[in-house]
């Protein structure tokens, strides 16, 4: 099918390109610059010119395809207007997208989050939270399932809070980062809490079988470690980095604090077992052994 894609020159975006193509899809993959429309028009997708706020481009983007998936998201994290702001711009365009696609019975595939659970690790059964700062992003995903009532065969895809290949990407990336800036590689807490995670290769394969064979309004978990703790994270980092590994304030973190000091293990066996998916590349900590000091 043809397919229309928000975020394809991304991390994980350029992936689920890759395994689009690779399986006999054709991709419009939307470009918000010269240099997106050139890596998308490289790795074989049609760019679309025009960015998330750009509402009547991503009507026409996903009026031209037979299914959209949406990976776009500001990743402006800075301060919590900026991330409110960021937010609230993704919630627009996905109810641009749904609202091009109301009465098609085209897959809509989008992205969320794996929520907390306390005490356990969560199942695709579970609710995403809708509070706190990225809380925005979870209402409009609750909105854009419910089109499964008006003729939308939608999906969403909740990723772990590391999606990494080649030792970047994802929540680990942001901790290598700042242990980069720092001189520190840090944790919040006592760093017990758990992270669950994927490799981008293992993830863009569930985006696909998704679109391919997902009953409308469902969730599906994008987990292959279901939580590695946080401060084993830091210390493969540390270690990479040749830097001391150390409790720091969640105040480290900006507005995200709250999220990186939660325990937030994940399960993926209901999406194992029903569309058959089965992460193949390596785990968190054995791929962060590519960071380069």
């Amino acid at each position: 099918m043809r397919v229309f894609i928000t975020g394809g020159t991304g991390l994980i975006g350029s992936a689920v390109v890759a395994e689009l193509l690779g399986n006999g899809h054709t991709v419009l993959a939307l470009a918000r610059s010269d240099a997106s429309a050139q890596a998308a028009s490289a790795a074989g997708a049609e760019p679309i010119r025009g960015g998330l706020a750009d509402l009547d481009v991503l009507r026409a983007g996903a009026a031209r395809a037979d299914g959209v998936i949406h990976l776009a998201f500001a990743n402006d994290f800075s301060s919590p207007e900026a991330l409110a702001n960021a937010v609230a711009e993704e919630g627009a365009a996905l109810a641009a997208l749904g609202e091009a696609l109301g009465g098609s019975d085209r897959p809509f595939v989008v992205c969320s989050g794996t929520p907390p659970v306390p005490g356990r690790a969560s199942t695709e059964a579970d609710p995403i939270p809708t509070d706190g700062p990225v809380g925005g992003r979870s209402r409009a995903v609750t909105e854009v399932l419910s089109l499964a009532s008006r003729g939308v065969r939608t999906s969403a895809v909740r990723l772990p809070r590391t999606v990494h290949n080649e030792g970047t990407g994802g929540f680990a990336g942001v901790l290598t980062g700042i242990a980069r800036q720092s001189g520190v590689s840090g944790y919040p807490g006592d760093g017990t809490q758990r992270w669950p995670a994927v490799h981008a290769l293992d993830a863009a394969v569930l985006f696909r079988l998704a679109l391919e064979q997902a009953e409308a309004g469902t969730a599906w978990h994008a987990v292959a470690d279901e939580g590695d703790q946080v401060r084993d994270i830091a210390a493969v980092i540390g270690r990479r980095l040749g830097l001391p590994v150390e409790s720091v304030p969640a105040q480290t973190y900006g507005p995200l604090g709250v999220i990186f000091a939660a325990d937030q293990p994940a399960s993926s066996t209901h999406t194992r077992q029903a569309l058959g998916w089965e992460p193949k590349h390596p785990s968190l900590l054995e791929d962060l052994e590519n960071i380069q000091p």
